[in-house]
């Protein structure tokens, strides 16, 4: 039977390729940050990573990396349950609930997994789930495994949404489900408004925080900090693997009563091995310094502003954006590889994004700016994108 499933994959692949969607891996030979190391050996400013604030290769986090590690061993080997539980986890998800102002926290190994966890438990036929439509697949792969009814609305268009709204209203329970931040766009979700509607219309609101915390608000606390919705969102996801450091590891925040349902019945949690100690004692020592201070978020801002304004005086085609993430639009997918390539001769590391990851003629370079880059990297960056943009025609 391989041989004739092979040639399938064989001619699916060829395909793929030949329409200009391969993906290819770049190797990385040293720590994450602003500026890395290739496998060729040769170094470039990094333009791509989720690494928002730049922790990934905080000294201080390494540290209580190796310090948990000391104490508490490399891995668990267990579920949460039966005898996967440390105090280093217990005090992680006391810190991301004080961060969102919640009541509970339930750690997950990615937040895909807290994403896909979340509403089996939680809903059932008698119930009805309503879509952002640009919302992560993981948020997509996690209504799939609910049996309630679905509904989608148009991103972030409020009157979509309260068309769905008021045919959920057949429904027994109804919950609004939207990212913070859409990561292909980088616009945010309008939280004040969704939970307005959510009070008129009955219904639960839950927000994937995973590109909005650490980034969005005026001191960086995702969306709830960003519209003053603290106490009106009933359910936060998110990760340690973007702006918290850059690692692994998802969690779930929210109402006491439905994490600890979750705790119960969630199968990621149930039937994943908890997270490793050094993740958790990490965790931990990064809310620390985000409570210390609120400096890198400052930077990211400063950032941000500055790339986009001049990217855009440079005559580049930009999506509204009010996060981390600036998208560059060129539409067309070979050239959206052609252009990364480019940019990598030029020492900048960006990626190409094209279908399936983003709809058809929507292809695009996504530079996401982190706290770690200097004013100097910022320059080299745009002058990049000119020259290149001006050698494939982007610009005139």
């Amino acid at each position: 039977m391989y041989g004739k499933f092979q040639q399938h994959l064989a001619s699916e692949l060829a395909k793929i390729e030949s329409d200009g969607l391969y993906k290819r891996e770049r190797t990385i030979c040293s720590a994450q940050g602003a500026e890395i190391c290739l496998a060729d050996g040769s170094k470039a400013l990094n333009f791509c990573a989720n690494n928002y604030l730049g922790l990934a290769d905080s000294p201080r986090l390494v540290e209580a990396a190796k310090k948990t590690m000391d104490s508490r061993g490399y891995g668990m080997s267990s579920v949460r349950f039966i005898c996967g539980t440390q105090d280093v986890h217990l005090a992680l998800e006391q810190a991301v609930a004080k961060y969102f102002h919640t009541e509970d926290t339930i750690l997950y190994a990615a937040c895909f997994d807290a994403n896909g966890g979340v509403f089996e438990p939680l809903f059932t036929a008698e119930d009805a789930i309503i879509s952002d439509s640009l919302n992560h697949a993981s948020i997509i792969d996690g209504v799939r495994l609910c049996k309630a009814v679905r509904y989608r609305y148009a991103n972030a268009d409020m009157a979509d949404l309260e068309r769905c709204l008021k045919e959920a209203q057949a429904q027994r329970f109804r919950i609004i489900v939207t990212d913070g931040v859409f990561s292909m766009d980088g616009n945010v979700a309008p939280m004040d408004k969704i939970c307005d509607l959510a009070e008129k219309y009955d219904a639960l609101v839950m927000v994937d925080e995973s590109h909005s915390a650490g980034v969005v608000g005026p001191t960086g606390h995702g969306v709830a900090e960003q519209f003053n919705c603290y106490g009106r969102i009933d359910i936060h996801t998110g990760t340690l693997g973007k702006a918290f450091g850059g690692a692994v590891g998802g969690f779930t925040t929210g109402r006491k009563e439905i994490i600890d349902m979750l705790r119960q019945r969630s199968r990621p949690y149930l039937f994943s091995n908890s997270l490793p100690p050094m993740i958790a004692g990490a965790g931990v020592e990064l809310f620390k310094m985000l409570e210390e201070s609120n400096e890198l978020h400052s930077t990211l801002v400063e950032n941000v502003e500055y790339f986009r304004d001049r990217m855009l005086a440079a005559g580049f085609d930009i999506k509204p954006t009010q996060s981390a993430i600036c998208a560059v639009m060129l539409y067309d997918a070979p050239l959206s590889q052609r252009f990364a390539a480019e940019m990598a001769k030029e020492g900048i590391f960006v990626t190409g994004f094209y279908y399936p990851v983003v709809p058809a003629g929507q292809a695009r370079i996504r530079v996401q700016l982190s706290a770690r880059h200097t004013r100097e990297q910022l320059d080299r960056a745009i002058a990049a994108f000119v020259k290149v943009g001006k050698e494939l025609g982007v610009l005139e």
